[in-house]
């Protein structure tokens, strides 16, 4: 196992959680990642609050650096791709089918989620397959919002989970992934996102992201 990433198996396979929030799925050669919200940026600058540039290209890069590392030929985008009709302006159609370009083997599937059903339809350009119900695969559902299927168990996104460490003046708020029985909830792709802290049930998981490594706390 390549140092940074957690191993554990989960719904009878072994899966690896990487700390550029994303699950890889090794025997399907799967990538799974959710909340990217392309175009927030973008969204917020066109109702006049300014904010810095370059967060699609960072995430982009992250992205990339994942499919490297793992070698997925598969990546199944986990709803919310992108976060309004106003943020898909020409330059973020742009730098995705630039990066788009770069994975020509790659195959690429959305699972929608509610900010994806304000787009109508993706670019064609970006080269991806576009689902409005879930996908089942293997022993997994992957779906958009964190809802028990029986028979299988479901990664999620859309709370954007986070957790709280340590006490006093030396708090720590982390992006995590939060395993519940039968539910699996991914961390917020986009690092401009905020989230909501975790409350640990009986049988929960919680892998923090700190840094270049996935830790279970």
């Amino acid at each position: 196992m390549v140092p940074g990433r957690c191993q554990t198996r989960v719904g009878d396979a072994d899966v690896e959680l990487l700390p550029e929030r994303a699950l890889h799925w090794p025997d399907a050669s799967v990538l799974a990642v959710a909340d990217l919200h392309w175009g927030k940026t973008e969204s917020f600058q066109q109702h006049g609050i300014p904010l810095p540039v370059g967060v699609l290209d960072d995430d982009l890069a992250r992205l990339s650096s994942a499919l490297t590392a793992t070698r997925a030929r598969r990546l199944l985008l986990v709803g919310d791709l992108v976060h309004s009709r106003q943020g898909l302006t020409e330059d973020v159609i742009r730098r995705v089918t630039t990066w788009r370009e770069a994975h020509p083997q790659l195959n690429v599937v959305l699972i929608r989620g509610n900010h994806d059903r304000h787009v109508r339809t993706l670019p064609p350009t970006w080269g991806m397959e576009d689902r409005e119900d879930a996908l089942d695969e293997g022993p997994f559902r992957f779906a958009h919002h964190p809802e028990p299927a029986t028979g299988r168990f479901v990664w999620a996104g859309h709370l954007h989970p986070m957790v709280r460490l340590g006490g006093g003046g030396d708090r720590l708020r982390l992006p995590c992934f939060h395993l519940r029985p039968g539910v699996g909830v991914l961390p917020a792709f986009s690092a401009f996102t905020g989230g909501l802290n975790v409350r640990r049930g009986r049988g929960d998981r919680v892998f923090a992201i700190a840094g270049t490594a996935v830790v279970e706390v």
